[in-house]
């Protein structure tokens, strides 16, 4: 398979197997200041590394795997607040039988 690579997927990683940079053929010549070394294009190259490629989904996943911890946490506090209330509310009742069994017994 004989598929050139682009800048967002290179054919290959290594900057030293990748064509140089060419000034592009859409615009006359000499309108373009042309790059005198080329090693800044390497350069350039080499900082652009799998690892840098891949920080926005890094990100992301961070981001996500807070927001998921941030949902467990407030669904926890939902389900605690449930709880008490549910507790309060057995309270009163049982303290409303003992009432209606006292009253009861003292007839």
């Amino acid at each position: 398979m004989n598929t050139t690579g682009t800048i967002d997927r290179p054919l290959t990683h290594d900057p030293k197997k990748q064509a140089p940079m060419k000034p592009s053929t859409s615009e006359p010549a000499g309108s373009v200041i042309e790059d005198v070394t080329t090693t800044s294009a390497i350069d350039s190259r080499q900082n652009r590394t799998r690892e840098m490629q891949l920080i926005p989904e890094a990100l992301a996943r961070a981001h996500m795997h807070e927001r998921l911890q941030e949902a467990e946490r407030e669904r926890r506090a939902v389900r605690l607040a449930t709880a008490r209330r549910m507790q309060r509310r057995a309270e009163r009742a049982s303290m409303r039988a003992r009432r209606a069994l006292a009253m009861a017994v003292m007839q």
